[in-house]
């Protein structure tokens, strides 16, 4: 093999590669984005029970157990400090969840939702309160 068909041997491979980086790309945007609507469902359905629950007519029946989510611990710590801000590093400490970035960061989307929501306000950056 000589030397220009070797090159064009791996610049077909390099052409192959990088649409197949491309596909892989696209497949994650997609993914990441219908993570996002997802998540925000879940947040959407969290808050529909909740908002039904306190509206719906005190019966016999039993309340629902809680669920005992990321985003249930957060409304349930704005709910029994309704006046306090918080920072997300500082909901963590409060909620004994781990401090590292990543968690944090997961925890600033999940406050933005909530903000978005109507359930949160957000008084100065990268602070938030509940909605009174």
């Amino acid at each position: 093999m000589n030397v220009i068909g070797l090159l064009a041997a791996l610049q077909a491979q390099h052409d192959e590669t990088a649409a197949r980086a491309d596909e892989l790309r696209d497949q994650i945007q997609h993914l990441t984005a219908a993570l996002a609507e997802t998540e925000a469902r879940l947040a959407d359905l969290a808050t529909t029970a909740k908002v039904i629950t306190e509206l719906a007519p005190a019966s016999g029946r039993p309340t629902p157990p809680e669920t005992n989510t990321a985003y249930q611990a957060i409304v349930n710590t704005f709910n029994q400090h309704p006046d306090q801000e918080f920072r997300a590093r500082e909901l963590h400490v409060l909620l004994g969840m781990p401090t590292d970035e990543a968690s944090v960061n997961i925890t600033r989307s999940r406050l933005g939702r909530l903000t978005r929501q109507g359930f949160l306000t957000q008084p100065g950056r990268g602070r938030y309160q509940k909605r009174t």
